[in-house]
């Protein structure tokens, strides 16, 4: 999130001196590819494997909007550092707010050998964007009209990312100094070996509520507007055939109106928190939720669906940078770490 006045100044020290490391995709699957335990059901002639996706919003906000953050940074992209080098990190994660150059290199320096960058500060849109925000531009307030960063979001992957794509939301869908940042949504197509098909991969981070520091009812227009580039860009990244999973910050904490609109706009989609919930569910639900609606004290969410030929199911969901033991909390935001069993018919 874009705060205040003080993230302009942020902005403005910060905007032109974050530079992004080289993006690293692969062709092709290569030779030395980790690749993860396949388990086969011959009675039923089925296979499957698990990966884990972590959404994690690291508040990689520049001085003055936020002072010292480098070390918490710094140790976060320890961490997965090391978690990787014992092959127990997360294989996927979903960055937002990398903003700040001590946030790139502490994701840079993470582990995973392929990573991809969100929109950048000058991305423009392929697409003619549907509609505009009401009235004048609250310039006061941040609207106004050129972004001093970019989008903050990232994708890395343990797995060989074969094709990526981003596209910021329109010039007009923003509200108030959430327009400072070129915000937008990210794809990545990944590649897990003894997988038949790939997995499309979706990153995005939605206006903020009050942080914005403009009235609900004009930066409820501007995720009404983003939702509907969101959905646009998903049917243009994306492949019906594949699996594919969304994650993100979507900054709809508290209002389960706008996140029961998300919920319809992504109708081939299901929410994770939702699924997990749910009597019966086979998840494995290591997050403590109070109420029967979990999903609307949370700013980050994941959705899911299953491909044509490879299904994916959540089984396991947990925090990670929360404070508990191991994990200290490092950030504003918990991450959140979904296991998805992927599973396929054995030909």
């Amino acid at each position: 999130m874009i705060r205040g006045l003080f993230a302009l100044a942020a902005a403005l020290a910060s905007a032109g001196c974050t530079a992004l490391p080289p993006a690293r995709m692969a062709l092709a699957m290569s030779a030395g590819t980790p690749a993860p335990e396949i388990v086969t059901d011959s009675k039923r002639g089925r296979a499957s494997t698990t990966i884990d996706v972590l959404s994690f919003n690291v508040e990689g906000l520049a001085w003055p909007a936020r002072r010292g953050r480098a070390s918490s940074l710094a140790h976060i992209g320890r961490i997965l550092a090391e978690l990787n080098a014992r092959g127990t990190a997360p294989e996927i994660i979903l960055v937002q707010e990398m903003f700040s150059p001590a946030a790139v290199r502490a994701l840079a320096r993470a582990g995973y050998p392929y990573r991809v960058w969100g929109p950048t500060r000058t991305q423009r849109r392929t697409s003619v964007a549907v509609g505009r925000m009401p009235g004048p531009r609250r310039w006061g307030k941040g609207e106004t009209g050129f972004h001093l960063v970019g989008s903050g979001l990232a994708i890395l992957s343990r797995y060989p990312i074969v094709a990526a794509d981003a596209e910021p939301f329109g010039s007009r869908h923003c509200a108030g100094f959430d327009c400072l940042s070129n915000k937008g949504a990210q794809h990545a197509r990944i590649m897990v070996p003894g997988v038949p098909t790939a997995i499309d991969l979706f990153n995005t981070h939605l206006n903020s509520q009050a942080e914005s520091r403009v009235p609900a009812e004009r930066h409820g227009v501007a995720q009404r507007l983003q939702r509907a580039d969101l959905v646009g860009f998903l049917s243009a990244a994306g492949s019906e055939r594949l699996p594919a999973i969304v994650g993100g910050d979507f900054n709809m904490a508290g209002t389960p109106d706008r996140l029961g609109k998300l919920e319809a706009a992504l109708s081939r989609y299901t929410m994770v928190h939702r699924f997990c919930a749910a009597s019966g569910s086979p998840c494995d639900v290591r997050l403590s939720w109070d109420g029967d609606e979990p999903w609307v004290d949370t700013e980050d969410l994941q959705l899911f669906r299953s491909g044509a030929e490879v299904s994916a199911t959540p089984v396991a969901i947990a925090a990670m940078f929360d404070g508990t033991a191991g994990q200290p909390r490092l950030s504003d935001h918990d991450g959140l770490r979904v296991r998805y069993r992927l599973e396929w018919q054995v030909d």
